[in-house]
Order: C-alpha cells, then sequence, then structure tokens
C-alpha cells in the first residue's frame, strides 16, 4: 500500500486591509504553462511536483477544507452600506513595511504611493516667477476707454487708486520685455523689477492728452530702466560712466557682427567713424568687453608657489619723501611772504587781501562795495591790481614762477 502523506495545514495569515489589498503577484499555473511552454508539457520534475500537488488536493478531506474556511474571518461589512470604513494609516503602513512580498509585488510607482501612505505629501519646488505671474493675472486688462478715464483723473487730480489701476493693468508689458533681455541678466525676476519701477516713472510722466497709448509710452521707460540695471550691474567694475561708452557697450558687438556680415574688416576706425565715437574709446571698450575682471589681490604665478599678487607690481601714486619735505618747505615759507605782504597794505587794499583772498569763506564783491561805497565793478579793479603786486612780491622774494597768480 502506497505510504501517503497527511495534507499540510496552512498557517492562518494576516488579512490586509481591502483598500491596501495589491493584485496577486504570483500568475496562475495555467498563465505560467502559457509563458514558459506556450502550453506544451513540461520536464518530468514539473510533471511529478504537479502531480503531488494535485494529489494532495485531491486526498484532502473535506472536513478539514471545512474547518478551514471556519476559521477564515466573516468579511460581511458592518458599516451602512454606501459608506466606507475609514482606514487605519499607520496600520496600512505598518503592514506595507513588514510584508517584503508584498512591498515587490507592488509596482514602483504604487510602492512610491504606498509608502508615502499617512504622511504628509512631498511639498511642490516654489518657482518666484511662476508665483508673480499668477499674481499678475488676476488683474484684469483695461479698455481703452477705462485707461484714458484712470489716466486723466491721475494727471488733473493726482488720484493713486487711478494710479495704481494704470500700473497693474499693464504688468504683463513689463514681463514680456524682460523676457527680451533675459539673456543679458541671469534672474529675470531683477528686470521685471526694474521694469516695474520704469513703469511706475512712466504712469507718473504720461500726458493723456498727447493721443499717444500708455502701453507705447510707458515700454520706453521700461526698456531704459532694465538697459541701466544691466549696465550697472554686467560688471563688478563699473562700466558706461560715459555716453559715449554706453554706447559702445550696447552696440559695439552688434556693429562689428554687421561690418563682417558685410565683408568689412570691422577695424577701430571704422567702427568709431560709424558709431561717432573717439577711435581710443572703441579699444578700451573692446578690451574691456573681451576679457572680464580681475583680482588685484590674486596671487602671480599661483601654480609655482609665488605669493606675490598683481596690486604689489603696480606705481605707487603717493609723492616721495623728499617731494613732500620739498612742498611743505616750500608752504611754511609761503605763508611767511604772504604775511609779510599783508603788514605792507592798508586801506581798502588789506581788508580786500584779508577779507576775500586768505579767508576761506571770502566775501562777494557786491558785499564790499557796499562797505566801500563804490561799485562792485571798481572792486574788481582793485583786486586786480592786488593780485599783480603780490606776484611782484614774491618773485622778488622767492625768485620767478614761484607764486602763479
Amino acid at each position: 500500500m502506497q505510504h501517503r502523506e497527511p495534507a499540510m495545514t496552512r498557517p492562518p495569515q494576516t488579512k490586509t486591509p481591502r483598500a491596501a489589498r495589491p493584485a496577486r503577484s504570483t500568475p496562475p499555473r495555467a498563465a505560467r504553462q502559457a509563458v514558459d511552454g506556450g502550453g506544451e508539457s513540461h520536464d518530468e520534475g514539473d510533471d511529478g511536483l504537479d502531480g503531488e500537488s494535485e494529489g494532495e488536493t485531491d486526498g484532502q478531506p473535506e472536513h478539514e477544507t471545512e474547518r478551514e474556511h471556519d476559521h477564515e474571518p466573516d468579511h460581511e461589512p458592518d458599516h451602512e452600506p454606501g459608506h466606507e470604513p475609514e482606514l487605519d494609516a499607520d496600520a496600512v503602513e505598518a503592514e506595507l513595511v513588514d510584508d517584503p512580498e508584498l512591498e515587490t509585488a507592488l509596482p514602483a510607482r504604487a510602492r512610491s504611493t504606498a509608502i508615502t501612505v499617512g504622511k504628509a505629501a512631498p511639498l511642490a519646488r516654489y518657482d518666484p516667477l511662476q508665483a508673480y505671474m499668477r499674481d499678475v493675472q488676476r488683474y484684469k486688462l483695461l479698455t481703452p476707454h477705462e485707461e484714458h478715464e484712470a489716466a486723466v483723473r491721475y494727471f488733473e487730480s493726482g488720484d493713486v487708486e487711478a494710479a495704481a489701476k494704470l500700473v497693474t493693468a499693464n504688468l504683463r508689458l513689463v514681463v514680456k520685455i524682460a523676457y527680451d533681455y533675459r539673456r543679458a541678466h541671469k534672474n529675470i525676476s531683477d528686470l521685471i523689477q526694474e521694469g516695474s519701477i520704469g513703469l511706475m516713472q512712466a504712469v507718473k510722466k504720461y500726458d493723456p492728452y498727447k493721443g499717444v497709448k500708455l502701453s507705447t509710452y510707458a515700454a520706453w521707460w521700461i526698456r531704459a530702466y532694465i538697459l541701466r540695471f544691466i549696465l550697472n550691474n554686467a560688471r563688478l567694475v563699473k562700466v558706461g560712466t560715459t555716453q559715449a561708452q554706453r554706447k559702445l557697450f550696447f552696440n559695439l558687438r552688434k556693429e562689428k557682427a554687421r561690418l563682417s556680415a558685410l565683408g568689412i574688416d570691422p577695424t577701430p576706425e571704422t567702427i568709431a567713424e560709424r558709431l561717432h565715437v573717439a577711435t581710443e574709446e572703441v579699444v578700451q571698450m573692446d578690451r574691456r568687453l573681451a576679457a572680464g575682471d580681475m583680482s588685484l589681490d590674486a596671487p602671480v604665478n599661483a601654480s609655482e608657489g609665488s605669493s606675490q599678487s598683481r596690486i604689489d607690481f603696480l606705481p605707487d601714486k603717493l609723492a616721495g619723501a623728499d617731494s613732500v619735505l620739498a612742498d611743505a618747505e616750500m608752504s611754511s615759507l609761503l605763508k611767511e611772504r604772504l604775511a609779510e605782504f599783508g603788514n605792507t597794505l592798508k586801506g581798502k587794499d588789506a581788508q580786500i587781501f584779508h577779507e576775500r583772498m586768505l579767508t576761506d569763506e571770502p566775501r562777494t564783491l557786491q558785499e564790499l562795495g557796499d562797505s566801500f561805497g563804490v561799485s562792485r565793478e571798481r572792486v574788481r579793479q582793485l583786486e586786480k591790481r592786488l593780485q599783480m603786486k603780490l606776484k611782484q612780491y614774491l618773485a622778488d622774494t622767492l625768485g620767478e614762477g614761484a607764486f602763479d597768480a
């Protein structure tokens, strides 16, 4: 008689809540056969295992099967129909974490969603520009009639609410113009901020009776403020301090590209002639734009271990000790001679010398003329004659060229 092993009873398993129970990860046997062999028979080892499993299933007593069903908990809902029970997020998370088979059975996206059950969702990345655009879109655009009425109210009575209405309605224009200069500055929010200041200035200067739209007039102010900001912040060392430098800063590279496209050699002389600036300024601006700013404290030949910096090789602009000593001695002699010359003066000449020529806060010609009872032209003539006398006196006492009046 063939010996049959007793059927093994499966241990009770913890039931996963219905909402978090995953899909069955192991395919049925028929599906495995279809995938492995396309419906064909397997090897002997697989047949033996299948036969043994079938034998255990077929030979299992019915009362044992019924007992297993008796031990299964009832899944009858204990809540009202149409009302889903609330899930315990902590329990679901604990079961998901403690059950490795369940975690591997879930797809990657489902695992990431399931593991974060009961926890705060990750925050979205904050984009200041997008947040600003959402705020700008809250303000509606004005019709030509509404824009004209608001502009007239601010122009005639200085209504601040009307000005604010004009500014907020044209903030989209600032963003559009700032976006055209996005390559000139990394942070476009800075350009929008400067352009908004230009918009407020345009609203302040706008005349609604000129027959020009506010957006057309404000565009020039917005561009002017944006370009000024780019010019002031393009380099650590400020460029464009003169009108010619500002013109070259914005047009030098464009003019060189335009001449090259025409087959003309973009020499400094040609560019200077076309832009109406000096040739030396073209050369200087070309050098400044070709290279970045260099620090004077940066070491020279740092790869060779040198500790000297660029500032060590710059010439000292301070005067030498001999020049300082000579200037001090000359100043002392000059004070002595001026005191001696003042002692030789009397009357109006002495008053003009002390109250107009030697003082830090000289009196005007009109004040002296009123005190002398003469015109201011007469006081000027007296002062001129006194300067000639002083020059001759210093030339006689200190030598020629000592005092140049």
